[in-house]
């Protein structure tokens, strides 16, 4: 099933603190044909991969183990590299200057990822 289209050999950093959830994100974006940088369960090791991994964009957790995520969507934003949130809580758990970015609404399926890396990719210069 490649819902990708131009997703090919996209490299998505993924940041998820649960096991399950990271695996089910992992296999999609492998599905859409997508290079997985990490995955990375907290903002340090996140941190380490932007740092030491070539990245197109991300997806990221909003929330790792009570720890909010925007720090490191700050260094995204500053860096460059487009982002999408994931989250159950939708757009109600982002910060003013995060409005307008991507949300996956979990549980999400891999068309919707596949939508959402689309606009991203648009991004990636």
């Amino acid at each position: 099933m490649s819902e990708g289209g131009g997703l090919d050999g996209l490299r998505v950093l993924v940041v998820e603190d649960e096991m399950m959830v990271s695996m089910l994100i992992e296999d999609m974006l492998g599905d859409l044909g997508c290079q997985v940088v990490g995955p990375a369960s907290r903002i340090e090791d996140a941190l380490e991969l932007m740092n030491s991994a070539a990245i197109d964009c991300a997806v990221l957790d909003v929330n790792l183990g009570g720890q909010p995520i925007f720090p490191l969507a700050d260094i995204l934003r500053e860096r460059g590299r487009p982002f999408a949130f994931a989250t159950g809580y939708g757009d109600a758990g982002l910060r003013e200057a995060d409005r307008g970015t991507p949300v996956l609404q979990k549980p999400f399926r891999e068309v919707d990822l596949a939508r959402v890396l689309g606009e991203l990719r648009k991004l990636v210069g």
